[in-house]
Parts: C-alpha cells; sequence; structure tokens
C-alpha cells in the first residue's frame, strides 16, 4: 500500500511539473527524468505529432540513443514495414500503450524494427506510448531496456497509460498562440480565416515555399535555400542522415516516407505536418510522389511553406477544444458578420448563436469579439496588411 502511495504521489509531482513547464521540449526533459525514477528506463525518444496525421513533428527528444544516426532508419521501418505496436495502430487502440515483448510472447524479434535497429543497439525491450486525448494524438514516446534486463509490466504499462491523456492535453495546450493585443492595423476586416497568402508571413516577409527532394527510396538529393531558411526556424532537435550528405529535420523524412508509403500503396494518411517554429509562427510540409511522362516513380518532393491560415484555425481549435460549429462562427465573426448574418448564414437562430459565442467566449478567455480575433488570429496568423499606397 505504501508503494503505491508513493507512485501515485510521484504521478501527481510529474503531472504537476508537466503542467508549470512552458513548451513541449522542457516537457519532454521535465517529464522524462520524473518518470525514470517510477518505470526505470534505459533510453527514450518523445516526439510530438500532427494530430490530423498523427506524423512526427518538433521537438523531439532522445535520450541514450544514437541521435539523429538512426532516426532515418527508424522511420522508413515504421512507415514502410508492418511490426509490432505500429504508432498509427496504437492511436486507434483501446489503450493507446504497449510493451513489446508482452505483445510478442517475450519474442521481441517479431518485430522488424527490434531486428534492425534496437537489438544491434543492445536494446530488449520498448515501452511505446502515444499521448492522445478525444481521439487525437499528440505525442509518441518509446522508453527502452537495454538486453538482459527484465520486460515493462503491467503496472508500467498503466502508468503510462494513465499519463497518455493529461500530456496529450497539456502538449494541446502549447498551440493556442500567445496572448497579445491586435495588430498594428487590426484583423483584416471581411476576410476569413483561410484568405490570403497564409497564415503569419506574406509574401513580403520571407521567402517563397522551400523544396527538399528525395529520391524513389527516400534519400536526400538537394535542398533549396528556401528550404534552408524555413528549417533554421524549427525547434533544435535530432537531425537523420546524414542523408545523402544533407542532415535534415526528423519531421522531414518522415513526411517524405509517408508520400513513399501511400504511393506504394502502404498507406492511405496524408503525406503532411504542421510544425511550429521557435518564433509562435507555424509552417507546413508536404510530400508527395512524383512521376515521370511515362508514369515510372520518380522522385519526393518536400515542400515547406508557411501554413494557410485554415491549417492554424483547425489546430487551434483543437487546442482550445472548439467544436466544429463553434470554430465555424469564430471564423464568421473574424470576416465580421454580426450575430444575425451569422444565424442567417448557418440557418441557426440568433439565440443559438449568442449561446455559442458566449461558450467560446470562456473556453479562449475572452470577454469580445475583437478581443477574441486578436487572440485567434493574431498579427502570429494572418496575412499583414499592405500599405494603404499599395492597396489603392
Amino acid at each position: 500500500m505504501r508503494i503505491q502511495v508513493s507512485l501515485e504521489r510521484r504521478r501527481r509531482e510529474l503531472l504537476a511539473e508537466a503542467g508549470r513547464a512552458p513548451d513541449a521540449g522542457r516537457l519532454f526533459e521535465s517529464v522524462s527524468a520524473r518518470l525514470r525514477r517510477m518505470v526505470d528506463f534505459d533510453a527514450a525518444a518523445w516526439s510530438t505529432t500532427d494530430p490530423e496525421t498523427a506524423l512526427v513533428t518538433a521537438p523531439m527528444l532522445t535520450e541514450n540513443l544514437n541521435g539523429g544516426a538512426d532516426c532515418f532508419a527508424f522511420w522508413e521501418c515504421e512507415l514502410l514495414e508492418d511490426h509490432v505496436n505500429a504508432f498509427r495502430d496504437l492511436a486507434r487502440a483501446a489503450v493507446p500503450v504497449a510493451g513489446l515483448r508482452a505483445t510478442t510472447g517475450d519474442l521481441p524479434a517479431r518485430s522488424a524494427q527490434f531486428r534492425k535497429l534496437a537489438r544491434r543497439r543492445g536494446l530488449g525491450d520498448e515501452l511505446r506510448v502515444v499521448l492522445r486525448v478525444a481521439d487525437r494524438s499528440w505525442g509518441v514516446v518509446s522508453l527502452f531496456r537495454e538486453h538482459g534486463r527484465p520486460a515493462f509490466d503491467g503496472a508500467d504499462t498503466a502508468l503510462a497509460a494513465s499519463l497518455s491523456a493529461p500530456l496529450a492535453a497539456r502538449l494541446r495546450a502549447f498551440a493556442r498562440p500567445e496572448p497579445g493585443p491586435l495588430p498594428e492595423d487590426g484583423p483584416v476586416p471581411g476576410r476569413a480565416p483561410g484568405a490570403g497568402a497564409g497564415a503569419g508571413r506574406s509574401p513580403q516577409d520571407g521567402p517563397g515555399p522551400g523544396l527538399v527532394l528525395f529520391d524513389g527510396s527516400g534519400t536526400a538529393l538537394s535542398v533549396n535555400e528556401e528550404a534552408r531558411y524555413h528549417l533554421g526556424l524549427l525547434p533544435a532537435g535530432p537531425l537523420a542522415g546524414p542523408v545523402g550528405g544533407i542532415r535534415l529535420p526528423v519531421c522531414v523524412v518522415a513526411t517524405a516516407l509517408q508520400a513513399r508509403a501511400v504511393a506504394e500503396g502502404r498507406d492511405r494518411g496524408a503525406a503532411r505536418v504542421r510544425v511550429r517554429t521557435v518564433d509562435g509562427r507555424w509552417l507546413v510540409c508536404h510530400a508527395s510522389r512524383l512521376t515521370g511522362a511515362d508514369g515510372a516513380a520518380g522522385p519526393i518532393a518536400v515542400i515547406i511553406e508557411p501554413a494557410p491560415a485554415a491549417d492554424i484555425a483547425s489546430i487551434i481549435a483543437d487546442a482550445y477544444e472548439l467544436t466544429p460549429r463553434e470554430l465555424e462562427i469564430t471564423q464568421l465573426i473574424a470576416r465580421g458578420l454580426d450575430t444575425g448574418e451569422i444565424a442567417v448564414a448557418l440557418v441557426i437562430s440568433p439565440h443559438t448563436v449568442r449561446g455559442h459565442v458566449k461558450t467560446v467566449f470562456q473556453k479562449v478567455g475572452v470577454n469580445s469579439r475583437g478581443a477574441l480575433v486578436a487572440r485567434l488570429f493574431s498579427e502570429h496568423y494572418w496575412p499583414r496588411r499592405a500599405p494603404a499606397a499599395a492597396r489603392g
């Protein structure tokens, strides 16, 4: 009984520490240190994920692993081969946690990743955790024990499962924009989120889309200067490679591998991730396999560019736990529609609109429409307005 009380106290302290973390990277560092004293693991890998595609984004933390040297092989195996406890399967499982040896009946070599990577690294077991809330994955974790040590047991799995939703909720909250004043000229009147050149950076503010080209097997071939610029805005973390002489963030490589998986009929998921930059803006990386004039499979192109405002609206809606209807009304408010106009547009009563608006105010923590638009579509999310002379 005393051990259980102590474990629960440590769990509460871990979640309190997570609640104080200012960002995902430092959350991973502090939570991993506390969790190690409860689960006793030798190595770990933590990453945020895009809640729509469940692909890894940034930041990412690896501990006592070979950093980016094995990242390409790890994600190639994860996305292109059938193996035990795939993250995409755990994300849909009733319990989003599983131990390798427990799942395989103590035959971990049934896993391709174990055969190709973990065994070579001297690892004997892996406990995988999807950080999930409301059926959306906001992060993934792998905890490893060295060969010869006991397998992760039911108590370890239960503890990890109890942390999945609260840690996911904390990661989700980091997607909220920083509170701040209205942009200098205020929100663009009459323009809906999703209109214009894209959120957070207009064409005048920086370079256009970046391009990273991979060959058909997923080996990086070339990268343009625009891509280098955008990649320089990403949080620090392990780099995959060197791949073809180019070291790239894991999220970019994983997006390319997902495009390959889709092209080869191994998956139907989108090869697309949204990544928050160090200055609070958002980038989107999306990939597809090209084909030649004869229809033969060609290289894989990854485009990196400022995320469209519609993409940002959806992830911020998740962060504030807005329903689809509440997001729809918020977008109409941002376009400048009043209560009656929103009611007509959505074929609902003005009373219903006012009820939704009140709920949105409570969730976002504002008390006026102007403050709502400033909070959700601030200067980091709206295209910057052109000077008056240029607007004509």
